[in-house]
């Protein structure tokens, strides 16, 4: 029996993603649409830069993607990847979606396999860093900005921080004893710190890889900040800010697709924290996933399946 050729392949992968967020969204539209029409009451100016920052943020991304490798990328084909990487994130946890989607385009414009992951893997360490240092400052500038007495338990806390302290070591002793995967990690980190020396060695490269990563966290928190002040929430905008910094760092920890669930969360209990009421906090984010998940995530699809089509990625 013959196989199937590749261009079928090829145009039945272009659904895929287009398929499987059509059904999230049906599955999903109650929430949506209660959501939708809590915002009508909001400040649309306030919601237009919250959309205009959440733009914004596929323009920093796409530098700080530019910044992780050595080559020229074509700059359009760039953007429209991470506008549609955005929907791929919600088909797989711990942002595997978006990684494999760079990880194709970057294969596709001729760039090795090793170079490649190490891109990606010193793209996501500078914006976890990123996110790690503007926290602290943060922090540091505004002492007492979220009240955490009382929102979690001594009993839920404490075993949380036993369990991800026994994953660390878990994965720390995995790599010192098993010697196929020491071996592996020991090369391709040695790969990586030579591309990020080679990297750091170019003005302009590192400026696009630190300067999008700062700024793609920044413009993420002022989408919350321009949401919170749309709906008139009493909250200083910088503990909104410290608010998302917080929320966004604590569900790394519980990876979910497109963080559905765990950034939910995790943005309630850190805008409560930060002074909000529990209903505010829920509108606030409600409104927010709306507009920098909820929206872009039909057009991403579509746009992901044109790339896949085109053989872009």
């Amino acid at each position: 029996m013959a196989l199937p050729r590749m261009p079928f392949l090829r145009r039945i992968a272009c659904l895929v993603p287009i398929t499987v967020i059509g059904v999230w969204v049906v599955l999903n539209w109650p929430v949506i649409a209660s959501g939708a029409r809590g915002l009508l009451d909001a400040d649309r100016y306030w919601l237009l830069a919250a959309l205009a920052v959440t733009g914004l943020g596929w323009v920093a991304v796409s530098f700080a993607r530019q910044g992780a490798v050595l080559e020229p990328l074509p700059a359009r084909r760039l953007f429209a990847t991470q506008f549609a990487s955005g929907a791929a994130n919600h088909l797989l946890p711990a942002g595997l979606g978006a990684g494999a989607v760079n990880l194709r385009f970057l294969r596709a414009c001729g760039i090795p396999l090793a170079q490649s992951s190490a891109a990606l893997a010193l793209y996501l360490l500078a914006e976890a860093a990123a996110r790690v240092v503007l926290l602290l400052t943060l922090l540091t500038a505004c002492p007492g900005a979220l009240r955490l007495d009382g929102l979690v338990p001594d009993t839920v806390a404490l075993p949380l921080v036993w369990a991800a302290g026994g994953l660390v070591c878990t994965a720390v002793l995995a790599v010192v004893t098993v010697r196929p995967l020491r071996s592996v990690i020991g090369a391709f980190l040695g790969a990586a710190l030579t591309d990020a020396r080679a990297l750091h060695a170019r003005p302009a490269r590192a400026l696009a890889l630190w300067g999008g990563s700062l700024a793609f966290p920044v413009l993420q928190a002022a989408g919350l900040v321009a949401v919170a002040l749309a709906v008139d929430v009493p909250v200083p905008v910088t503990h909104v800010a410290i608010a998302y910094f917080v929320a966004s760092i604590a569900a790394a920890a519980v990876p979910t697709p497109g963080g559905i669930g765990s950034v939910d969360a995790a943005l309630v209990v850190a805008l409560v924290a930060a002074g909000a009421s529990v209903t505010a906090a829920g509108s606030v984010v409600l409104g927010y996933r709306i507009i920098t998940v909820w929206l872009p995530l039909i057009p991403g699809a579509l746009v992901l399946g044109a790339l896949v089509r085109s053989k872009v990625v």
